[in-house]
């Protein structure tokens, strides 16, 4: 349609925006976004636009142990945010994720807050309107000795992709809006007043990373060594392996920035070039840390922290692929490393990155392949490392019987098998599991019937096995 006819919907969009109370700043930030949309900006970064980050150029985390007084120096001026905002709908949850069992009859909120508490370092969630209620309902149950301070993110209206005017969708209204990213969390926190209070309560620095992710805590080697040298911005990344080929990898921009392409901005024909792990070594784990004094000063400079865009298409209700198509804006907390000065990356283990977002890593990490320590702290099994296991292992379910958590819980209700010496698992069909079952090396099962198979109680697998 014509760009002027399609401005024609900006009204639409600013007065649906003020009627659900958002700010001027969060309308105004919506605005600039709808622009680019108009003009047909797409977000994509091209190949061409960037070039590869090398492993010389970037800190390794073993390399920092040093800095660890520094660290702990720090902790009192240092605040852990963690982003709550998500749903978990890829595993059929209508609820926050923070609320399922991770790990040892813990939730993921649980397992955080007492991670928090032995640290002594304070904790803030960002929710989302999907998730602040429930959230504060499952605190006032908690009940925990130090409860989190909370803000809630910003929303924007879905698009609809016939006409770019605001969707609407009277079955479900609220399906009418988007949180926009976890790249929303500055602008959140400064309209919130959080920022203001967390300056004025003398705290500097700021780890942020998703809720989801277990292995991502306060660090006294990173906080010191981002502390020491005074960086504005410090992200995590991890060496990628064939498995990581979607993740967002760090690039630098030939002015000598730092960037972040996700894979939502890597045009179709350069896909490639995107996955290639030889040449794009280093991916976000989505840690990142943050100089809260820079932040409001950047607030300062400009006003509103434009991100690149991500332009994702999607249907207006995702659990229904045949309702209207609209597009969600969105952008992402790592692409803030090309705003700021003073910015690097660190190389980081993968013990720090055990991100949940399917069934598939619910079962890792719910499965002996991890361990709780006595603070909390999640771990790799001593004993996978000690046989000379790699720290993560592929999994890969039947989405039609182990997609959604009760799926996945109802084939496993007797117990999880072991799977500490475990390389990778498979399974096709319906398999039910009795208790005591170990799996052992690389083993696919598969079932081929109607009905449904049952792996017997005390079984070790260490072959495939087809039913």
């Amino acid at each position: 349609m014509p760009e002027s006819e399609a401005v024609g919907n900006l009204p639409a969009f600013v007065a649906k925006m003020q009627k659900e109370g958002l700010q001027p700043l969060v309308i105004e930030t919506f605005t600039y976004y709808y622009h680019k949309v108009l003009t047909g900006e797409t977000g994509l970064i091209y190949d061409r636009e960037i070039q590869p980050v090398e492993s010389g150029e970037i800190e390794d985390f073993k390399n920092l142990k040093k800095y660890a007084a520094a660290g702990q120096h720090a902790l009192d001026r240092s605040v852990r945010i963690v982003l709550n905002g998500g749903l978990g709908t890829t595993m059929g949850l209508t609820g926050p994720k923070s609320l399922i069992e991770a790990k040892n009859g813990k939730t993921f909120l649980e397992i955080i807050l007492t991670q928090s508490e032995n640290s002594g370092v304070r904790l803030v969630l960002m929710n989302s309107f999907s998730t602040h209620d429930e959230t504060l309902a499952a605190l006032d149950k908690i009940k925990p000795s130090s409860t989190p301070q909370q803000f809630i993110q910003h929303k924007f209206p879905k698009i609809r992709q016939q006409d770019l005017a605001p969707a609407t969708w009277p079955q479900n209204p609220e399906l009418e809006w988007n949180p926009p990213g976890h790249g929303d969390v500055f602008t959140a926190l400064n309209t919130s007043g959080m920022l203001k209070h967390l300056l004025e309560s003398g705290i500097r620095y700021a780890f942020i990373h998703n809720l989801d992710n277990l292995g991502a805590r306060m660090e006294k080697s990173l906080l010191g060594y981002f502390a020491e040298n005074r960086l504005s911005f410090m992200m995590e990344v991890a060496e990628k392996t064939p498995a990581d080929i979607k993740g967002g990898h760090l690039a630098r921009l030939h002015n000598g920035r730092l960037l972040l392409r996700e894979a939502a901005q890597c045009p179709r024909d350069e896909i490639t070039a995107f996955q290639d792990i030889t040449r794009y070594r280093f991916f976000n784990t989505n840690n990142i840390w943050i100089h809260l004094e820079s932040l409001k000063t950047l607030f300062e400079k400009e006003r509103t922290i434009n991100l690149p865009m991500i332009l994702n298409p999607k249907p207006v209700d995702p659990r229904n692929v045949a309702s209207p198509p609209v597009y969600q804006i969105e952008t992402a907390m790592g692409a803030a490393i090309s705003l700021f000065d003073d910015t690097t990356a660190v190389r980081v283990p993968r013990s720090r990155f055990f991100p949940v977002k399917s069934c598939n890593d619910l079962l890792a990490l719910r499965s002996d392949c991890y361990v709780l320590e006595e603070n909390n702290n999640l771990q790799v099994n001593p004993k996978r490392l000690a046989s000379g296991r790699a720290d993560t292992i592929k999994i890969r379910l039947d989405p039609r019987y182990y997609g959604i958590i009760d799926l996945l819980d109802r084939r496993f209700k007797e117990g999880l098998p072991s799977l500490v010496d475990c390389e990778s698992l498979s399974i096709e069909g319906d398999v039910y599991f009795e208790s005591g079952v170990t799996i052992k090396d690389r083993v696919s099962i598969k079932n081929s019937q109607r009905s449904r198979a049952s792996i017997k109680k005390g079984t070790v697998i260490d072959r495939d096995i087809i039913f």
